[in-house]
């Protein structure tokens, strides 16, 4: 690290793979919100207590992660698991192992991803695209600290600090019906909020440097001048894809700038992931509503339209009380129709 940068650094193991990812490589403590964030960390670092991380894609979640098994002293490995990627057919096994010819393609006894890390940490990213069934399996072995493979009957201990991560919402997913509610009070013991980096500019201009020195070491370059106008320009952005996003404007930068010096005019940021309108920062419900449905759209989640049903019919029917009369007219639909909704939901 340059001795210029301030703060204390913490690099993803593959920060130096050029694997295309969404993972933050880097993230810096420099900006004082960060900084209590730091001592959060620490604070809980020694615990076993689960721990819930927050925030958007590319803050830094899964570097937290690593930072708090580092911390931990546990002396297991530090697993991780990207739930979204999990085969839907298969993720049952690769979570708590399976025996042979416990299903079709079992050739083999083998180990799930929770024996994988015992005596260490495991790490669930994106637990909320977890499918309703295997969260009912994941809140029973995290319950009864043991796990049995598919088509044993033996459960094996286990002792696994768990971190779970989510860019999503986990409250607005129960009231959807899409997460439970006791798994998430069980992963929620403590929660870690990591706030996006247009929340905290002081770490902006000192990752913008760690990036350019990583960059220019591997090209075996000079570090180039970052001007005052190209500084003004970078802080200036919302950074709506956060480290990430940083650390590709800055690598282009680098590979286009000249005479040792970049300009503001080096720095390509993206116009597609620029933040919602003016509208919708004014405050607009519907725009703001609007602003978060491209997100979804972004990730293309199945049952979207159902599952935006539900939400409105259960907030409208919590709002009221359970009142059908007020909820129906809340809603702007008969008390029929509401009915069917209701019945549809598991409301009434």
């Amino acid at each position: 690290m340059s001795p210029s940068i301030p703060g204390q650094v913490l690099v993803h193991p593959n920060a130096q793979s050029n694997v295309l990812s969404v993972r933050a490589k880097a993230l810096i403590f420099a900006d004082p919100v960060s900084q209590r964030l730091l001592d959060d960390i620490e604070r809980v670092a020694r615990s076993d207590a689960a721990v819930l991380l927050t925030g958007e894609t590319g803050t830094g979640k899964e570097l937290i992660a690593h930072h708090l098994h580092r911390e931990s002293g546990r002396r297991g490995d530090f697993i991780a698991v990207n739930c979204g990627a999990l085969s839907a057919t298969l993720a049952e096994a690769e979570l708590f192992g399976h025996q042979v010819g416990s299903f079709t393609g079992a050739t083999e006894t083998r180990a799930g991803y929770f024996e994988a890390a015992n005596g260490g940490t495991l790490f669930l990213d994106e637990v909320g695209d977890l499918p309703l069934a295997l969260q009912v399996k994941l809140l029973r072995v995290l319950q009864e600290r043991e796990v049995v493979r598919i088509g044993a009957r033996k459960p094996i201990p286990l002792d696994v600090r768990l971190i779970a991560a989510t860019n999503l919402d986990l409250e607005a997913s129960i009231v959807a019906g899409r997460f439970r509610m006791d798994l998430f009070y069980r992963l929620n013991v403590v929660r870690l909020d990591i706030r996006p980096l247009s929340e905290r500019k002081g770490d902006i201009l000192p990752l913008a440097e760690y990036f350019l020195d990583m960059y220019a070491k591997r090209l075996q370059a000079p570090v180039p001048e970052l001007l005052p106008e190209t500084r003004d320009a970078l802080l200036a952005y919302a950074w709506p894809g956060n480290i990430r996003e940083l650390e590709n404007v800055v690598h282009s930068a680098l590979l286009t700038a000249r005479d040792g010096v970049i300009r503001a005019a080096h720095l390509r940021f993206s116009t597609a992931l620029q933040p919602p309108s003016a509208t919708a920062k004014s405050g607009d419900p519907l725009e703001l509503i609007g602003a978060q449905l491209d997100r979804l759209f972004e990730r293309e989640p199945e049952g979207l339209f159902d599952s935006l049903e539900a939400l409105i019919v259960r907030r409208a029917y919590a709002r009221t009380h359970q009142n059908q009369v007020q909820t129906a007219r809340l809603l702007g639909v008969s008390r029929n129709v509401l009915r069917t909704q209701l019945k549809r939901f598991d409301l009434i």
